[in-house]
C-alpha cells in the first residue's frame, strides 16, 4: 500500500494541466483483507488489512492521498464466501452447536448435484461425516444469507470500510451466487431481494457509495434485472471480447454489433466495459503481442459509453497467460531488477519482456501505447460526448472500419476505427436517421492525424455517403463536430 501511494501520481497527479499521468479518476483494489492466499478471495478477517500489503493505517493514508488527487477508491468486497480457515467456519465445522453453525450450508448426505460449471459444489467436512456448500472450491465455503445474522455482519463489514476506512464503494465479487435455491445457484429472486435491502443500507451509511457487480456470463436481460435498485453498475464481458476479436480478425463488425446491442439493452451509462481482467489471459497476450492491435482495441474501449476499466499494465502492453499468478505479475516500471517494482525479490517474477515493455521505455515516446492511453483517458473524461454521450452506429462501406456518433447536449463526436492491417481508402459512412441537428459540420481532429471533409446532416437526421479519404491501419480517429 505504501508503494501504491508513491505511484499515485502515475495514475493521476491531481493537476488537470499536466499530461504525464493517466488521468484516471478511480482505482479498484482486489481483496486486501487478511487471507491465507495470495489473491485474497478467501478472507479470514474482514476488518484487517493483510499484513503483506501493510496496515489499516497505511490504507487510510492511501485513501487520503488518492482523494487529494481526485482519485476515488473502491474495494473488492467478498461477501459470497469466506476462507475455510476463517474462525467462523472452523467453529461451525467442529461444533454443530456453535452459534456460527447456521452461517454456512450443511448436508448430512451429498445432495447429488454440482456447481454451475460442473465443478464440485458440496465438499466433505474434514471434521465430521457431512458436507458443506462452496461453489468455487472447498477452501471457500459459501455463507448462508438466509440467516439474518450473516446479513447483519455483511452490513457491519460494509459500514466499517465505508465509514472508518474511507472507501468510496465496492466491486461485489461473485454477487450473482449470493443466495442459492437448491440447484439454481445464480441470479435467484432471493439474491435480488437481498441486494435491494443492501442497497438501501448503503444509502443510509454513505449515500454516495458506488457499487459495481461481477455477474460473469450474464446476458443483457439478466444484467438489467440488477438495476436500478440493487447495483449502480455492472461489468459487461462481451464487449471486450468482441473488441479483441475485431482487433485480432481485422474486421469491425462483431465489435460494432456488440457495442450497439449492449447500449440498446442496458440502462444508459450503467455498464462497465473492459478488455480483460485479473481472471483472463492478458489483452496483449490474446492479441499475440501486436502493438497495433492493442492500440485499436484501446481506442475502441475508451470511445464507448459506460465506465471503462483498465487492468493495470494493460496501458503498457504487459503480457501474461494463466495460471492466474502469471496474469497478476508485478507492474513493469523500468528495466531494473524486479522491473522497478521492488528492490527486493518480487512475489512473482516479472514477465520475460519487462526490460523492453515498461513505463520508463514508453514514457517519453509520443507514439507509445502508454501515451495513447493517456490521450484516450483524457478525451473520455473531458469531452462531454465521450464521457456521457449516446451511441449511434454508422454503416460503413468497408468491413475493416467501424464508426459511430457520440452525442451529449451540444457536444458531438464522430469515431472511426480501422481494425485492418492495410489503409482503408475512401470509406463511406451512412445513417438513415440520427441524433444530430440538421446542417453542416466541420470536423475538428481530437485523435488521429487526418483532415476530414465537412459532414452534412439532412432534415431527417440522416447522413448519406459521407466519405473519409484514408484511414491508417489499426488506427482510431475522433473528430469533434462543429456547426
Amino acid at each position: 500500500l505504501n508503494g501504491l501511494i508513491e505511484r499515485l501520481d502515475y495514475i493521476n497527479d491531481g493537476d488537470p494541466a499536466t499530461d504525464t499521468d493517466l488521468g484516471a479518476t478511480c482505482i479498484w483494489l482486489m481483496p486486501i483483507a487478511e487471507s491465507p492466499s495470495y489473491h485474497g478471495y478467501d478472507v479470514v478477517d474482514y476488518y484487517t488489512v493483510d499484513q503483506e500489503y501493510g496496515t489499516n493505517d497505511d490504507f487510510k493514508r492511501l485513501v487520503e492521498a488518492a482523494h487529494a488527487r481526485g482519485i476515488r477508491v473502491i474495494l473488492d468486497l467478498v461477501l459470497n464466501h469466506t476462507s475455510s480457515e476463517h474462525p467462523w467456519f472452523q467453529a461451525a465445522a467442529r461444533d454443530p452447536d456453535s452459534p456460527y453453525r447456521d452461517w454456512y450450508l450443511w448436508s448430512n448426505d451429498h445432495p447429488g448435484y454440482s456447481g454451475p460449471w460442473g465443478e464440485p459444489a458440496w465438499h466433505r467436512s474434514p471434521y465430521r461425516d457431512e458436507y458443506y456448500y462452496g461453489i468455487f472450491w472447498s477452501g471457500m465455503p459459501d455463507l448462508n444469507y438466509r440467516n439474518p445474522a450473516v446479513t447483519e455482519e455483511a452490513q457491519k463489514i460494509s459500514a466499517f470500510w465505508l465509514r472508518e476506512m474511507g472507501v468510496d464503494g465496492f466491486r461485489l465479487d461473485a454477487i450473482k451466487h449470493l443466495i442459492e435455491n437448491g440447484r439454481v445457484q445464480e441470479n435467484t429472486p432471493e439474491t435480488h431481494a437481498w441486494l435491494r435491502d443492501y442497497r438501501d443500507y448503503l444509502e443510509e451509511i454513505k449515500p454516495e457509495a458506488w457499487t459495481v457487480g461481477e455477474i460473469f456470463g450474464a446476458n443483457p436481460i439478466t444484467l438489467r434485472n440488477y438495476y436500478p435498485d440493487q447495483l449502480d453498475s455492472y461489468f459487461v464481458f462481451n464487449v471486450g471480447e468482441q473488441i479483441i476479436a475485431s482487433a485480432n480478425g481485422g474486421t469491425a463488425l462483431s465489435f460494432v454489433i456488440a457495442a450497439q446491442q449492449t447500449d440498446q439493452a442496458l440502462p444508459y451509462q450503467r455498464y462497465a466495459p473492459f478488455l480483460t481482467n485479473h481472471d483472463q489471459n492478458r489483452t496483449m497476450t490474446v492479441l499475440r503481442e501486436d502493438v497495433g492491435r492493442a492500440k485499436i482495441a484501446a481506442t475502441a474501449l475508451l470511445t464507448l459509453p459506460g465506465l471503462p476499466f483498465i487492468y493495470y499494465g494493460e496501458e503498457i502492453g504487459m503480457i501474461g497467460a494463466k495460471p492466474d499468478e502469471d496474469i497478476r505479475t508485478p507492474m513493469q516500471w523500468s528495466d531494473a531488477d524486479g522491473a522497478g517494482f521492488t528492490t527486493g525479490r518480487p512475489w512473482r517474477a516479472p514477465q520475460r519482456n519487462y526490460a523492453e515493455v515498461n513505463v520508463a521505455a514508453q514514457d517519453d515516446d509520443p507514439e507509445s501505447l502508454l501515451n495513447l492511453y493517456r490521450r484516450l483517458i483524457r478525451l473520455h473524461t473531458s469531452e462531454p460526448a465521450l464521457a456521457q454521450g449516446t451511441f449511434t452506429a454508422l454503416k460503413s462501406s468497408n468491413i475493416t472500419v467501424g464508426a459511430y456518433l457520440r452525442q451529449h447536449e451540444d457536444s458531438a463526436v464522430l469515431v472511426a476505427l480501422n481494425f485492418g492491417v492495410a489503409p482503408a481508402e475512401n470509406i463511406t459512412l451512412s445513417l438513415e436517421q440520427g441524433p444530430l441537428t440538421p446542417g453542416e459540420y466541420a470536423l475538428e481532429s481530437l485523435l488521429g492525424d487526418l483532415e476530414a471533409p465537412r459532414l452534412t446532416v439532412d432534415e431527417s437526421g440522416a447522413i448519406a455517403g459521407y466519405t473519409l479519404p484514408s484511414l491508417a491501419p489499426q488506427t482510431g480517429y475522433v473528430f469533434r463536430l462543429v456547426r
